[in-house]
């Protein structure tokens, strides 16, 4: 096949060269196009096949009734060990706990997952910041420098109630935190 194009009659040999030029590129465009089509293929069908590791998931029909999410469980737990583990349940329109009590400049990890529809939070003016998907656990760990309260929003648009749906984190002098917290009891500042 030429690329040559000959002039229609009376016309330039310019226009022959820009009409050959034109369908060179148009040919390199079409060639990118399909180049990045079968990237996003494959790179989903090994995503599908493959999916990342640590990947915890749990049954959302059964989330309340057993395991880790268990009502009594929720809140903050002091373990053996020294480690701070927070376990929350984001659900429409609201977390639970609604209030968590964390210790400053202790490293502090995040177990959370959702119930009904994709919410996510921000602690405040901190680097605190996870997506809740139900189904699957979203775990992360973080420290707190300065005390004082700060407000927990949740950042996914997840229904009409979703602008009330917040919660407060408290983080209190490691001291004072110790003090409160005992090994095997959960702590949250929600009025009992």
């Amino acid at each position: 096949m030429s690329t040559a194009v000959e002039s229609a009659p009376g016309g330039h040999e310019s226009e022959a060269v820009s009409v050959a030029a034109e369908r060179r590129w148009a040919l390199i465009v079409i060639a990118i196009i399909a180049l990045l089509v079968l990237m996003m293929v494959v790179t989903g069908l090994h995503w599908a096949a493959m999916p990342p590791s640590r990947v915890e998931v749990v049954d959302v029909k059964t989330l309340h009734v057993k395991g880790e999410f268990v009502e009594s469980n929720l809140g903050t737990a002091l373990a053996p060990d020294g480690k701070v583990t927070v376990r929350l349940i984001g659900q429409q329109y609201s977390f639970v706990p609604q209030c968590i009590v964390v210790p400053a400049d202790m490293p502090v990890t995040f177990r959370a997952t959702a119930t009904d529809a994709i919410h996510g939070f921000v602690v405040g003016k901190t680097n605190a910041n996870t997506m809740l998907v139900p189904g699957f656990v979203s775990t992360f760990t973080t420290t707190f420098h300065a005390t004082g309260e700060q407000l927990m929003p949740c950042h996914e648009y997840c229904g009409t109630g979703h602008e009330a749906m917040w919660a407060h984190v408290q983080v209190l002098p490691p001291e004072e935190f110790l003090a409160k917290a005992h090994v095997g009891e959960r702590l949250s500042c929600v009025p009992r």
